[in-house]
């Protein structure tokens, strides 16, 4: 009989955390229990995984329990508290906050990208940026080839990232638009978000000193941990447009070794997790990426301004591959291991 683990999701009434229980559903992630946390407002209401009802458990240091695997997906401070409980119980705690990222004793890990990482935990691994999950899995084989030294990045951010609320009043907003009406107050977005780009993510954070945003230093750091090779330079532009859901990314890439968009089109399409499309008018867009697993890359072109250059067109759910996807992977790594 193959073995069955007991698993925690802790934060499960969040968006992502409803795309852990689906991804668990439909991988066939081989659970023996399923235990959901969530805030105790929370507490009693009933979801289903695998058919089964599962009652909510409002989270609180007295219910932690041993699980083998456990999928945080609650924000920070819950993950700066709570983790570690979890993995002093002796699981595993994969965290898809900011919390340990930067931890240099953490491992940060995409699975396609750095899996051999994953050896290296101490009970907590976190989950990166989503923004930054799509970027690597398509620079890894470029960079493997050729040696990447500088990326510059544009981001297009769906609105999913920002949360269920950030969704409601950007529908909303739209709604009020389209019908000529005077527009909610907003809670979430600094400016209006329908029929419009804030180039600021987070949406109320201060810009850091030099000028970037929280965003954008993620990104940069991040990739850097990432890969291994604290050489890349990464310049990110991080926007949140009007689209529902799934990240877009325009990525001008800068190599030591020269490649050609036939030979970049090769990597990438042997490279794991990715979808390349050849041709420069069948380009992956959100809409059509929404709910898909892999990145998907397009639009691969040499960049005539510099010697070594090469710019892409990258696409990914941000909630699937951005977020619960990509955990589910790392556990499924270590259960291969």
């Amino acid at each position: 009989m193959s073995k069955t683990y007991r698993v925690a999701i802790v934060g499960a009434t969040g968006a992502v955390g409803l795309k852990f229980i689906e991804c668990i559903e439909r991988r066939k992630f081989p659970v023996s229990e399923v235990v959901l946390y969530a805030s105790e407002k929370s507490e009693g209401k009933v979801l289903h995984v695998n058919g089964k009802p599962c009652r909510i458990v409002g989270l609180r240091k007295e219910r932690v329990e041993k699980f083998d695997f456990a999928f945080f997906s609650a924000g920070s401070g819950i993950s700066t508290q709570y983790a570690p409980l979890f993995a002093e119980k002796g699981g595993v705690v994969v965290d898809n906050s900011s919390a340990w990222r930067m931890d240099p004793g953490t491992p940060l890990v995409v699975p396609e990208v750095n899996p051999q990482d994953i050896a290296k935990h101490k009970g907590i691994i976190a989950n990166p940026n989503c923004s930054t999950i799509q970027m690597v899995v398509a620079l890894k084989p470029l960079h493997d080839a050729a040696g990447i030294t500088r990326v510059v990045v544009s981001t297009y951010q769906a609105v999913s990232g920002a949360g269920g609320r950030a969704l409601e009043e950007f529908e909303n907003e739209v709604h009020a638009l389209v019908v000529n009406t005077t527009p909610p107050k907003r809670a979430i977005f600094p400016r209006q978000i329908a029929f419009n780009a804030i180039a600021q993510i987070p949406q109320k954070d201060a810009f850091l000193p030099n000028g970037y945003t929280g965003e954008e230093h993620k990104m940069i750091e991040e990739t850097k941990k990432i890969m291994g090779d604290p050489s890349i330079r990464v310049s990110p532009t991080c926007v949140r447009v009007p689209v529902k859901n799934s990240h877009s990314e325009s990525i001008n890439v800068e190599t030591l070794k020269k490649l050609t968009a036939a030979e970049a089109i090769a990597l990438l399409r042997k490279a794991p997790g990715i979808v390349v499309s050849e041709t420069p008018g069948d380009f992956p867009t959100p809409a059509e990426v929404s709910g898909r697993d892999e990145t998907f890359v397009g639009r691969v072109r040499e960049d005539w301004t510099v010697p070594n250059g090469l710019h892409l067109w990258v696409v990914a759910d941000n909630i699937l591959k951005g977020a619960a996807l990509n955990a589910i992977q790392i556990a499924e790594v270590i259960i291969r291991s």
